[in-house]
């Protein structure tokens, strides 16, 4: 079906994310910016439309057996509702809310909604990048806790014979939501498998680490300006704005495995440098040459290193997490 003119010159180049009946003619057009409801012409009106912004600071909704209304309640201009069947309240419900919470910031502009959990007065908001709860008869308004993935420490589940307990460690404090049971499994894997991909898409190499052949071709100060130049190194400059639990400091300190993949490349990296120093100083005797390759080549060892640590604590961190998402702890 084609959109009405009317619609399409309100939404302008915006794409229909979601369309739903109204009954008769009339429908609602849920896009990423707002929300259309289309009235068609009648024997006594016109068609019109009316448009929801996002900038709520409430959306309300009130099931029937047959109908759903949605309200969203704005600071100045009171309140817009719409009712919806209730066939197609979940199809409304997660992209309107979607744009609630971009709009108010609680979200980025680019993270999707994975589900939208309503258990009574309690609503669990699930996102590719966190979890959102809120308490009370509103699916949202600003009294709600969210939870970011990135200083989540561990994921466990406590089974009672009504409901189940997610206790979702923040930064090593637990944060126990209580769920029921007839949707608690559906919510552990929904929450395991986020985490893991979270995970995933975050543990590759820090973008500002620099590239080591890109190091390499550096020119590399020697002893005098070395003595010359404050002793303040990379990894202190970066540890700066690093998070005040320390995780960061504490994984770069570890040093790579013996008989790992990046043990091995440093290793390989090592032996590289002294056959290059010795093949050097062997054919021309080039006491200074020599010397510049090897400042270069202990440069170029000493990122590697660092790199290999990092890759080696991440990975660490990441396979105990999946581990212990697997087996449900």
């Amino acid at each position: 079906m084609t959109v009405p003119v009317i619609v399409r010159s309100d939404l302008g180049d915006e794409e229909v994310r979601t369309r739903v009946s109204l009954g008769g003619d009339d429908e609602l057009f849920v896009a990423d910016s707002s929300s259309i409801v289309y009235r068609a012409e009648g024997l006594l009106t016109d068609e019109s439309t009316e448009e929801l912004t996002y900038d709520a600071d409430r959306l309300t909704l009130s099931d029937g057996r047959r109908k759903t209304s949605l309200a969203l309640e704005y600071p100045l201009s009171g309140t817009a509702e719409v009712t919806v069947p209730a066939s197609k309240t979940d199809d409304v419900l997660r992209p309107v809310l979607a744009g609630v919470l971009r709009a108010n910031d609680v979200i980025d502009p680019d993270e999707s909604l994975i589900e939208v959990y309503r258990f009574s007065e309690l609503t669990l908001i699930l996102t590719e990048r966190r979890l959102i709860e809120h308490v009370g008869t509103a699916v949202w308004d600003e009294g709600y806790e969210t939870y970011h993935f990135r200083d989540v420490t561990n994921l466990s589940f406590e089974e009672g014979d009504v409901a189940t307990r997610i206790v979702l460690e923040v930064d090593g404090r637990p944060q126990r939501i209580k769920a029921p049971n007839d949707a608690a499994d559906d919510l552990r894997e929904r929450l395991k498998r986020a985490l893991v991909d979270y995970y995933e898409r975050t543990s590759g190499t820090d973008p500002e680490e620099p590239d080591p052949l890109e190091r390499s071709q550096e020119r590399v100060p020697t002893g005098e300006e070395q003595t010359e130049r404050p002793s303040r190194s990379r990894r202190a400059v970066r540890s700066e704005p690093a998070r005040a639990d320390g995780q960061r400091a504490a994984v770069e300190s570890r040093p790579p495995m013996a008989g790992t993949a990046d043990g091995a490349t440093a290793d390989a990296t090592q032996n590289v440098a002294r056959a290059a120093v010795a093949d050097s100083t062997g054919s021309d005797g080039d006491d200074a040459a020599s010397q510049e390759i090897l400042e270069r080549l202990e440069a170029l060892e000493e990122t590697v290193e660092r790199q290999n640590e990092r890759l080696e604590a991440q990975q660490q961190t990441i396979e105990r997490l999946i581990d212990e998402l697997r087996q449900g702890r």
